[in-house]
This record gives C-alpha cells, sequence and structure tokens, in this order.
C-alpha cells in the first residue's frame, strides 16, 4: 500500500507523440472542429426554422446533431487547449467530467439512432397508424428519455469510478476515459463490474432492436415499391449512420481493452479519437445529402445568400 496516494491531477500520456507534430496536429484539429460545427449547426438551423420538417424523424435528427456537439465539446476544446499550451495534465474532477460527457453522449448518439429506427419502422411498416402513434406528445417523450437515460446511466457510472486511493496518475490517452481511471485504484469494486456490465448490455439490446427492426424494414420493401423507395430515401442514411457510430464505438472499446502497445503513439491516439472525428462529420453530412427536404431547403438558403450579393 506504499504507492497508495490522494490524487488530485492526471497525466495524459498519450500527447507524447505528439510533441513534433503540435502545429500541424493543432491546425487539423481546428479544421475538424471548425467542420463538425458547421454542418451539424446547419443541419440544426434548417430544421427549428422550417415548420415543414417539424416532423419525428427531423426533431430526432435535430438532437442527434446537438448531441454530436456536445460529445465534441468534451473533447476538442481541452485537447485544443493543451496542444496551445503544451500542458498535458487535466484535474481530477475535470477528467471525470470529461469521461462523462464524452460516454454519455456515445450512449445518447445510440439512443436516437435506435428511437429513429423504430420511427422509420413505424412509418413503413404501420403507416396507417403512423400519425397515431407518432404524435407531438409521444416524440417529446421519447426525446427527453433520449437524453435522460444516458445521462442518468453514466451518471450512476462516474460515481462508482470515484475513488479518493489510486495507484497511478497517468492515463494512456489524451482524453479521459472512466474505464481508465477505474484501472488505476488500488482495489476493485464490484459496483465498478456490474454497471459497467449492466450498460453494456442494456445498449447491446439496442442494437439487436435496431437489428430487428432492419429485418422487418427489408422484408416490407421487398413487398412494395412505395416502401422500396421510401426505405432508400430515409433508411439508408439512418443504416451508414448506425453502422458508423458502431464501429467507431467498437473499434475504441476493444482497443482499450485488447489494444497492442507495439502500436506506435500517434497511431494509438488516432484510434483513440476516431468515434469524436468521424460518426458527429459523417451524421450530418449524410443526412444533409440524402434527405431531399433538408437538401432542397439548404439550397435555397445558400441560393438566396447569392443572390443577396
Amino acid at each position: 500500500m506504499g504507492n497508495v496516494s490522494v490524487i488530485t491531477m492526471f497525466t495524459l500520456s498519450g500527447f507524447n507523440g505528439t510533441a513534433n507534430l503540435r502545429l500541424t496536429v493543432l491546425a487539423l484539429t481546428l479544421l475538424c472542429y471548425f467542420v463538425i460545427w458547421l454542418v451539424n449547426v446547419t443541419i440544426i438551423m434548417t430544421i427549428i426554422i422550417n415548420r415543414n420538417l417539424h416532423e419525428p424523424m427531423y426533431i430526432l435528427l435535430c438532437n442527434l446533431c446537438i448531441n454530436g456537439l456536445y460529445g465534441t465539446s468534451g473533447f476538442y476544446p481541452k485537447f485544443i487547449g493543451d496542444l496551445l499550451s503544451g500542458s498535458y495534465v487535466i484535474s481530477y474532477a475535470g477528467c471525470l467530467l470529461q469521461g462523462f460527457v464524452l460516454h454519455s453522449s456515445a450512449c445518447a448518439d445510440f439512443s436516437f439512432l435506435v428511437l429513429m429506427a423504430y420511427d422509420r419502422y413505424v412509418a413503413i411498416c404501420r403507416p396507417l397508424i403512423y400519425h397515431a402513434l407518432m404524435t407531438t406528445q409521444r416524440v417529446c417523450i421519447f426525446v427527453f428519455f433520449g437524453w435522460f437515460v444516458p445521462f442518468y446511466m453514466l451518471f450512476m457510472g462516474t460515481i462508482t469510478t470515484v475513488n479518493p486511493r489510486l495507484c497511478g496518475s497517468h492515463i494512456p490517452k489524451i482524453y479521459c476515459v472512466n474505464l481508465l481511471i477505474s484501472n488505476l485504484a488500488c482495489s476493485a469494486s464490484i459496483a465498478k463490474t456490474i454497471i459497467p456490465a449492466f450498460n453494456y448490455t442494456f445498449y447491446f439490446c439496442h442494437f439487436l432492436f435496431v437489428i430487428w427492426s432492419y429485418v422487418c424494414l427489408i422484408k416490407m420493401c421487398l413487398r412494395s415499391e412505395e416502401s422500396r423507395s421510401k426505405f432508400m430515401q430515409t433508411c439508408l442514411p439512418h443504416l451508414v449512420s448506425l453502422i458508423v457510430v458502431v464501429a467507431c464505438l467498437l473499434f475504441d472499446l476493444l482497443y482499450m481493452r485488447f489494444g497492442s502497445k507495439q502500436l506506435s503513439q500517434n497511431v494509438q491516439n488516432f484510434m483513440a479519437i476516431v468515434f469524436v472525428l468521424i460518426p458527429p462529420i459523417v451524421n450530418p453530412l449524410m443526412y444533409g445529402f440524402k434527405l431531399r427536404q433538408i437538401r432542397i431547403r439548404i439550397q435555397k438558403c445558400i441560393c438566396s445568400k447569392k443572390s443577396d450579393f
């Protein structure tokens, strides 16, 4: 127990390999963060301003884009600040907060993609009762739980992470992850095993629901040309977004548990930031280009701006 101490600051040792590339990484990071804000705010404002887009699918899409901005705010400002200052440390409270924001955002991403899958299932497989099921009140309830459930589950997970007695202060990443904080604890805790296991199981059930809904959708599309057209227009971008989010999260999760230490630090860093880089850009771009109503309204807005000049 001689190595046990009260830790107040963590060192993000993932930055060790970025010293020689700091300016290049900073420029690319600023560009990526600007693009993320541009594409997500464009989709959000387009949906908010146009009353014709105040429908369940677009409301859920708007929340998905808001969540993209929320999640990236937990990483990019701190990362940019670290690159500018050259000081790669974070307080215990700041580390817990960053881990909470990143994890809750990832879970909320999954929640809204599942709700969008349910919306598409009802629209295509149960079109006659769609408006009876997807009422404004029910959509508001869906949105509330889409935010509340991930926040509550990750809050409980973060509480179990809090431990003043740690046996280390180095986090081998460029941002904080609750799992890595737990690994620094000197003693094991049942709660630290049960709660993450429950969370993983809960969201794995989400994934199974999405698979079931798409099996039903594909069956329906094989019967009807109209259903096939709806699937290509609205379900295809959702399916691509879902695959991107699941792949990025699994990529990061499996790497944290089974990643090879033989990889260079720069490769490890890239693997670590995939889920805060690709989904926040791909999701709004995919929907912006594929969904006709959003694409038309964005084009009209751009054309009106050009005509003003």
